[in-house]
């Protein structure tokens, strides 16, 4: 596949060597000439593989542990001859792959500063094709499947940081939300996959049945670790490297714009004048809590990361098959089936949302939504729903499965991709590495802490585990009205600026850069001037 020639030298910019920009173009509105361009969407689908591979891994591990095969070789004897996965094996085998992705996220951030954002996310695509095998090969020993999940896990975690940055920073403000978004959708679509595959493959006798599905994760390692490399480096990190024409042309092709445009003009001189800001700093990690306004945005970042998991939507994605199997349904790969439906197809509303609708009121929705559904669950599940033959309760069984869908529904438009979206806006250029990958980690922390205890929590207080999640629904929707600006349509660095000045969150949408006020104020004041001057003969 060809991708469009970019960087280099090949355009001359004729205009920009000793003029001077005239007023007009120093203060245009940046997102008006920009396009939405095959480029940028090309760029945004290939980054977000690795999104696809975080849920293709993901949504795989549930239905393994109903499979027999699978079973036989990896769960535990019981003295009446039954086979069963107990609560520490299931939680580590499925909580290894978060710890490794939490070392991922950890490290990812100073590797891309160092290598560049293209070749980090290379690299960790090819090392995730590593766990892959350790997993794919293991026979009898459930310790060596876990450990591939462990090294599958640091390629995943790297990637998780890397690629939403990468996204953020190289696409025209009009998209990238929604192009950082379709990292959540290819979450979405790998969810989906994995559970397709595990329903076909299920019923196949011998190791089949888990390897194939297993194996097949290996393809999109291979085609994101070499795709990456067609693509252009992030303008951001090429103009800090000293490239200035190379972030130019990257900067006009993605937006379908010309190099020397007063668009590309502008953002130029904001990255500079962002660039010189910064270098005025010491360079320190600690500077994520030390710089203006970083405490602020690294605390809140890492705050919404988590709480993309403490919305509980990952106990479906972990448990699902087991779960569903619990209501007495006959078929629970077929229930969860449907939920990564409804998964991925709310979440193409959600791009839409997150284009038209804005990110504060999204969040917030969302949160409540979602609180609502995980009330109804947690009170039918525990009160209607007979434990011991749910059978015998079969409406209290469907409530569960169709609020468990408008909890996904909700998920999906809202907290899936919005998270990603607002976490990689909310830094500026120096500390965007590390403090991406500190907010991020924080996600796999409580991704392992959700997938590692929610079995112990589950046998102690059953359904009722949905009111701890309702809960935190409840207290992410005030957090972000309260914390978090409306980012919708701005650049990253006005982004920045928003923050710095501490603009009120809740009156955030209404804010209009400084220099925009005083262009549009002049712009007023010539056209008054105009009314007002006497006609000529």
């Amino acid at each position: 596949m060809h991708f469009p020639k970019f960087g280099g030298k090949d355009v001359e910019h004729k205009d920009r060597a000793g003029d001077v920009q005239s007023p007009d173009a120093a203060s245009a509105d940046i997102t008006t000439e920009q396009k939405v361009t095959f480029a940028a969407a090309f760029l945004g689908l290939v980054a977000s593989i690795g999104g696809f591979m975080f849920g293709y891994v993901s949504g795989q591990i549930s239905g393994f542990f109903l499979m027999e095969d699978y079973m036989e070789r990896f769960g535990e004897l019981q003295s009446d001859g039954s086979i069963v996965f107990s609560a520490a094996r299931q939680g580590t085998i499925v909580g290894l792959l978060c710890i490794g992705c939490l070392v991922g996220a950890l490290i990812a951030g100073k590797l891309a500063d160092t290598l560049g954002r293209r070749l980090t996310i290379s690299a960790f695509a090819f090392w995730s094709c590593v766990g892959i095998v350790i997993e794919v090969s293991s026979e009898k020993a459930w310790y060596q499947f876990a450990i591939g999940r462990l090294v599958n896990g640091v390629g995943i975690g790297a990637l998780s940081v890397v690629v939403p940055m990468y996204q953020s920073e190289s696409t025209p403000a009009i998209i990238r939300g929604v192009i950082v978004s379709t990292y959540q959708l290819f979450i979405t679509l790998g969810i989906w996959t994995a559970e397709m595959v595990n329903w076909g493959t299920n019923k196949k006798v011998g190791s089949a049945s888990w390897r194939i599905p297993n194996g097949l994760g290996f393809a999109w390692a291979l085609i994101l670790g070499a795709g990456i490399l067609m693509l252009p480096e992030s303008p951001r990190y090429a103009f800090r490297k000293g490239r200035e024409e190379e972030a130019r042309n990257t900067i006009a092709k993605l937006a379908g714009v010309e190099p020397n445009s007063p668009s590309v003009n502008a953002q130029i001189d904001e990255i500079r004048a962002k660039v010189e800001e910064e270098s005025e700093g010491v360079d320190s990690i600690f500077e994520i809590f030390t710089g203006p306004r970083m405490l602020y945005r690294t605390v809140l970042g890492v705050v919404l990361q988590a709480g993309q998991q403490l919305t509980g939507a990952n106990f479906f994605f972990y448990f699902g098959t087991t779960v569903f199997s619990a209501t007495g349904l006959s078929d629970s790969f077929v229930t969860q089936l449907i939920l990564g439906s409804v998964n991925v197809a709310c979440t193409f509303g959600g791009l839409w949302i997150v284009k038209n609708a804005g990110r504060r009121m999204a969040l917030i929705v969302g949160a409540l939504w979602m609180m609502a559904c995980f009330f109804v669950y947690a009170f039918v599940g525990h009160f209607a729903l007979d434990h011991n033959d749910p059978s015998n309760t079969p409406t209290a069984g469907a409530v569960l499965v169709a609020f468990s869908c408008l909890f996904i529904a909700g998920f999906a438009t809202t907290w899936g991709p919005l998270v990603w979206a607002v976490v990689a806006e909310l830094y500026p250029a120096r500390y965007r590495a590390p403090a991406m990958a500190l907010a991020t980690a924080s996600n796999w922390l409580w991704n392992f802490l959700m997938s590692f205890f929610t079995r112990y929590i589950t046998d102690a207080i059953d359904y009722l585990y949905g009111l701890v999640f309702a809960g935190c629904c409840g207290a992410l929707a005030i957090i972000v009205f309260f914390f978090v600006i409306e980012s919708k349509d701005r650049t990253l660095e006005e982004i920045d600026t928003m923050y710095v000045q501490k603009v009120n969150p809740i009156t955030s949408a209404k804010w209009v850069p400084h220099e925009k006020r005083h262009g549009a104020h002049e712009s007023a004041s010539a056209s008054d001037a105009e009314k007002n001057e006497p006609a000529t003969a």
